[in-house]
């Protein structure tokens, strides 16, 4: 994936970007290291700008977001509650707490859709349930384009400085992403462990 990645970048420039980031964005296992480090090296041998590849990798990181909250509007909170009424007995879940979860997030969902693009795999899947929570689109629109600019803009600097060694800069994320999979695993258990404890009790 890293070669076609490097091949669509050299061939379309910043159009290969934007479409990359925003599939990346909707299918997150396409790694958004390799594009943004790969494409702050380019401008360092190509006429590629750091700025150019800031905008088109937010503009691209932005367009997949908002399809994503497309999903989440279309999934809505009534849809998901009947979902659990008929399946939620396996997690031992109800609709009472999807709404529970729901009005969480209309809360403190300002600071989630913001703090979760700095965060590897959630920071593409926050986008629906911010959709399902009817958040504002505007204001979802101005915290995801703030939020994936700054961790755009790192990334490419990064990659610009390091030149040709920004692959080296790629396993480190690598590591990172690793950590925090395993930090949201665990994490998971203890939600699951712990909603269980409290259906007992």
């Amino acid at each position: 994936m890293e070669n076609w990645i490097i091949h669509i970048i050299e061939q379309y420039g910043y159009i290969g970007i934007l479409f990359l980031i925003a599939l990346e964005n909707v299918f997150p296992p396409i790694p958004s290291e390799v594009i943004l480090t790969f494409g702050g090296f380019m401008t360092t041998k190509t006429n590629l700008t750091i700025g150019g590849v800031v905008v088109a990798s937010t503009l691209g990181s932005v367009f997949g977001a908002a399809i994503l909250y497309g999903v989440g509007l279309l999934m809505d909170i009534e849809r998901l509650g009947k979902i659990v009424d008929k399946w939620g007995h396996i997690l031992r879940l109800t609709k009472k707490d999807v709404d529970h979860a729901n009005a969480r997030f209309l809360k403190y969902g300002v600071w989630a859709v913001f703090l979760c693009r700095f965060i590897p795999l959630i920071r593409s899947l926050i986008s629906i349930p911010a959709g399902m929570a009817r958040m504002k689109f505007s204001i979802f629109l101005l915290l995801t384009t703030i939020g994936t600019a700054i961790w755009n803009i790192v990334l490419i600097k990064i990659g610009a400085m390091v030149g040709e060694s920004w692959e080296n800069i790629v396993e480190y994320m690598d590591m990172y992403s690793h950590a925090v999979y395993a930090l949201l695993i665990v994490l998971f258990i203890a939600f699951i462990v712990w909603l269980m404890k409290k259906k007992r009790a």
